[in-house]
């Protein structure tokens, strides 16, 4: 806890932020609420018992957390990391009827091939031909779906919501740095006098990892472990990637991708079943209500990488402390921490005018959802983006 004590110029100690911390924290609640439950699923798609299930969160969180502190120390970027979300809804239906070895065997087969990727360096030579109108557009539609929420938890949750949206537009320009925080606590004040916190299921319980033993199959792997690989590299690290660059981080991408690779390898006989560079939940910590001064935010990814490992040290019980709270107050607060985001990258998408119909089109197609081949739309609409911006520019 040493470096909790160092203290900076201006005095404030360099780690205990309030801004920082529950920035990391909206951060990991963004991801585990979004997705947890798709992970149970794959899981016990793959047959897992209650115990297995336990040790895919605890190796999650552990890979999540020492990445996401790794990276961001080693860089003084907001980096963070997360699992495939698309990945596991492929697993949901891909591994009905695989057994639990093939599954491990999958999994490391996927991470090695990413590892591969890094250790080539191409993933970095194609980042670099993305314009940055692109880039930040792709982001934008990303992230529309969770301002849209913010409005749509309105319909059901009218009180809860509006405290909260009220509380943000009251104080954003005068205490930027702690807005989210307090908006966040005005939501579980709500929240708790309407009766709408439930911790009667609740109970705390340290995850054990377990490990499985990996079977290969050329079946498992050509059906389900490449096209694993394939949407998380261009459904999550490339989107991820996308998210550094709209805010002016310019980390080598090969490294991340690569030391990611290389944590599934060592984390997938307990589970850990991808691990790749985060998109939505990174951009909570990037904002400018985060830390007025960019080269400080990277803080708020270490704090992020701390309550990740303590979500794997409690695995499933953490995620019950999640289901706990009102969908409405997630998607709230989620939306909230993303507006500044969400308004900065439409702002970079449509500010070259020469740029703009291939950014719009990136933007409208990432926000529509469009899934082809099982990849997911931000990567479509990279693509076909690109491609618009490729003919004009060889029509200029």
């Amino acid at each position: 806890m040493a470096f909790l004590c160092v203290i900076t110029h201006n005095q404030e100690p360099a780690m205990f932020s309030l801004s920082h911390l529950s920035a990391g924290f909206i951060a990991v609640l963004v991801g585990y609420t979004s997705s947890a439950a798709i992970i149970f699923q794959a899981a016990a798609a793959a047959g897992a018992s209650q115990a297995e299930t336990g040790s895919w969160m605890w190796a999650l969180g552990i890979g999540m957390g020492l990445t996401c502190i790794g990276f961001s120390l080693r860089y003084r970027e907001p980096v963070l990391t997360a699992w495939s979300t698309p990945g596991a809804a492929l697993l949901v239906t891909a591994l009905a009827g695989v057994p639990m070895s093939e599954a491990i065997g999958v999994f490391l087969f996927s991470s090695a091939l990413i590892l591969l990727c890094g250790l080539t360096g191409w993933f970095d030579k194609i980042m670099r031909l993305v314009p940055a109108g692109l880039a930040a557009a792709m982001l934008g539609g990303v992230l529309l779906k969770f301002g849209l929420d913010l409005f749509a938890s309105a319909q059901t949750q009218p009180l809860l919501v509006a405290a909260m949206l009220a509380t943000y537009l009251a104080l954003r320009r005068r205490l930027p740095r702690y807005v989210i925080p307090l908006s966040l606590l005005a939501g579980l004040l709500v929240a708790g006098g309407d009766g709408l916190l439930r911790f009667d299921g609740f109970e705390w319980q340290l995850a054990r990892p377990v490990l499985m033993t990996p079977e290969f199959s050329l079946t498992s792997l050509l059906g389900v472990g490449i096209p694993l690989f394939m949407v998380t590299m261009a459904s999550q690290n490339v989107p991820g990637i996308a998210v550094l660059r709209a805010h002016g981080y310019h980390t080598p991408a090969s490294p991340l991708v690569g030391w990611t690779g290389f944590t599934g390898l060592l984390l997938a006989p307990f589970g850990g079943f991808a691990f790749n560079l985060a998109a939505i939940s990174a951009a909570v910590c990037m904002g400018k209500e985060v830390d007025p001064d960019p080269k400080q935010r990277y803080k708020a990814a270490v704090w992020a990488g701390v309550f990740y490992l303590l979500m794997g040290l409690f695995g499933a019980t953490v995620v019950g402390l999640f289901a706990a709270l009102p969908g409405e107050l997630v998607m709230a607060i989620a939306g909230l921490a993303l507006l500044g985001t969400i308004g900065t990258s439409l702002t970079v998408a449509l500010a070259n005018e020469q740029e703009r119909d291939a950014a719009l089109l990136t933007f409208m197609i990432t926000a529509s959802g469009l899934a082809l081949f099982g990849i997911g739309s931000a990567f479509w609409g990279l693509v076909i983006g690109g491609g618009v911006h490729w003919l004009n520019r060889r029509r200029q």
